[in-house]
C-alpha cells in the first residue's frame, strides 16, 4: 500500500476568502481540529500582520507536534521562517505562476524572468529550512515543457517537493493523470496535487493523479471550488484499498465540528460602525508602546482619558511580566479593573433572586445612593436578565448592555467567578468588572461598577 499524504489549506482558503480578522482561539481550533481528522500538513495564511501573525503561527506549530506546518514565504522569507520557530516540521512554501498570463499578469515577468526569481527564493528559503515547497500555480494552463523547467528549477535550487496547481479547473481525469504521470517521470521529489471543483471534478481529479503517481492531495474544509475534505474522505474510505493506497485520514465528526464553527464566524455581523470585541483580534506583548495599546482600546470601542490609558498601559506591561501576549479579552478586563475608577454612587446593599425552569426568574435588589435606599423588582429569562432589569428599574433608566462575560477563576465547587459587563451610554462604552462565589452575585457587581463610572461622568458635565 502507498500512502498518501494530504495536505489541508482550510485556514489559508479562510483568510483567500476575506475571514483573516478570526479570532486567535478561532484560528487555533481550526488548525487542532485539522490536526485530530488526520491531516499530514497544514498550510497557513500569507503573513498579514508580522507581530500578531508571529504569536498565532508559533502557538498552532507548539499545538499540533505531529503535523508538518507549511507557510507561504511571500516577499519576506526571514518573517515566515521565523513565524515556524519551534514547529517540529516547518516547511516554507514558494507559491508562484507559470502560466503566461499569471505571470505576465501577477509578475510581468517572461519566462526565463520566472525561472530565476524561482532559484532564488526556493535557494532563500532552503538557507533557512530543510523542507521548501514549490508550488507552481495556474499549472493546468501552462506549457508543459515550460511547467517540467520550472519544476526542475525549484528541485535543483533545493525544493524537497513540489505541487501543481488547477486554478482554472479545467481538466478531465483523464487529461490530469497524464499531466502528473509526465511530470513524475521528471523529478524526483514528492509531487502533490491540488485539484478545483468548479466543474465538479475535483474527487475524480485528486484519485486520477493518485493513481498516476502522486504523492498526495491538498484539500480545504470550506470553499465552493476546492476538493472538500470530507468529500475525498468518503471516496477514499472506499476505493482507497482497491487503488492500493493509504493515508492517516481519520473520519470523524470533526468535519461538522468545524463547519458549525466556521457558520458561527460567518454569521457575526456588528450592528455599529465601531469595531466589536468579537470582530477584531487584539495581541499586546511587553515590546508594546503606549500608542499600540491606545489603538488597541479604541478598536475595542473604548474613548480613554491620557491618565486611564496611562494606568491601563501600566497594568498591561505588569500583567505582561507573566504573560507573553495580552488579547481582547484580558486587555477587556485590564481596561475594566484600571482605568476610570471613581466614587460609588451606588452601592449594593442587598439581592434576592429566585430561580425555576417552570417560570420566570425574579430577582430584588436594593441599591443606596447618597444614604437612600432604593429597591427595584426585575423579571426575566433568568436570574442574571432579572437582575439586570432590577437595576434598571432601581436608577430609573436603561442603558445598553454592549458586552456580557462570566468565567470561573478558580477551581472546585466554591470556585469565584468573574464577570464583565459593557453598557453603552451616549455611543461610548463603559466597563465593569465583579468577583464573587456567586455568579450573580459577581454579574450584579460587575453592572453597578460600570454604571458608577456613567455616573460619575455625567455628574462632571
Amino acid at each position: 500500500m502507498r500512502k498518501v499524504t494530504v495536505v489541508d489549506y482550510t485556514l489559508r482558503k479562510l483568510a483567500e476568502g476575506g475571514s483573516s480578522n478570526l479570532l486567535f482561539r478561532e484560528k487555533l481550533a481550526i488548525a487542532m481540529g485539522i490536526n485530530r481528522y488526520g491531516a499530514d500538513v497544514i498550510e497557513l495564511p500569507s503573513i498579514s500582520n508580522p507581530k500578531e501573525d508571529r504569536i498565532i503561527y508559533r502557538t498552532i506549530a507548539q499545538s499540533v507536534p505531529g503535523c508538518t506546518i507549511s507557510i507561504p514565504v511571500g516577499a519576506d522569507v526571514q518573517m515566515a521562517s521565523e513565524c515556524l520557530k519551534g514547529a517540529t516540521h516547518p516547511r516554507l512554501l514558494v507559491s508562484l505562476p507559470v502560466s503566461t498570463v499569471q505571470m505576465e499578469y501577477m509578475y510581468r515577468l517572461k519566462a526565463p524572468k520566472m525561472i530565476e526569481k524561482i532559484q532564488s527564493l526556493v535557494s532563500q528559503c532552503r538557507a533557512l529550512c530543510e523542507d521548501v515547497e514549490f508550488e507552481a500555480l495556474d499549472a493546468t494552463r501552462c506549457e508543459v515543457s515550460f511547467l517540467i523547467e520550472a519544476c526542475k528549477a525549484a528541485q535543483d535550487s533545493g525544493a524537497t517537493s513540489v505541487s501543481i496547481s488547477d486554478d482554472a479547473g479545467i481538466m478531465l481525469p483523464e487529461e490530469f493523470s497524464k499531466l502528473v504521470k509526465t511530470l513524475k517521470d521528471s523529478i524526483s521529489v514528492p509531487l502533490y496535487v491540488k485539484v478545483s471543483d468548479k466543474i465538479g471534478l475535483a474527487v475524480a481529479d485528486s484519485f486520477a493523479a493518485l493513481i498516476a503517481g502522486a504523492d498526495g492531495v491538498k484539500a480545504s474544509v470550506i470553499g465552493d471550488d476546492a476538493l472538500k475534505t470530507d468529500s475525498f474522505s468518503k471516496a477514499f474510505e472506499v476505493k482507497a484499498h482497491e487503488c492500493g493506497l493509504s493515508s492517516n485520514l481519520r473520519l470523524t465528526e470533526i468535519h461538522s465540528d468545524i463547519e458549525t464553527l466556521l457558520r458561527k464566524m460567518q454569521s457575526k455581523q456588528t450592528k455599529d460602525d465601531f469595531v466589536s470585541m468579537e470582530g477584531s483580534a487584539v495581541f499586546l506583548d511587553s515590546e508594546s508602546t503606549i500608542q499600540q495599546v491606545g489603538e488597541a482600546v479604541k478598536s475595542l470601542g473604548y474613548d480613554l482619558s491620557d491618565e486611564d490609558l496611562g494606568k491601563v498601559y501600566e497594568a498591561l506591561m505588569r500583567l505582561c511580566e507573566r504573560k507573553s501576549s495580552i488579547g481582547n479579552k484580558e486587555l477587556d478586563a485590564i481596561i475594566a479593573s484600571s482605568a476610570m475608577q471613581v466614587p460609588a454612587t451606588y452601592k449594593l446593599k442587598s439581592y434576592i433572586g429566585t430561580m425555576s425552569n417552570k417560570v420566570n426568574s425574579v430577582t430584588n435588589v436594593v441599591l443606596e445612593r447618597d444614604g437612600e435606599l432604593i429597591n427595584g423588582t426585575g423579571i426575566g429569562g433568568g436570574p442574571i436578565d432579572s437582575a439586570f432589569m432590577a437595576i434598571e428599574q432601581c436608577i430609573g433608566h436603561h442603558y445598553e448592555l454592549d458586552d456580557f462575560q462570566i468565567q470561573a477563576v478558580t477551581e472546585g465547587k466554591e470556585s469565584l467567578g468573574s464577570a464583565l459587563v459593557r453598557l453603552r451610554s451616549n455611543g461610548k462604552l463603559y466597563s465593569g468588572n465583579g468577583l464573587s462565589s456567586d455568579i450573580c452575585g459577581a454579574s450584579i457587581r460587575a453592572y453597578i461598577n460600570a454604571l458608577n463610572k456613567i455616573a460619575f461622568e455625567e455628574s462632571q458635565r
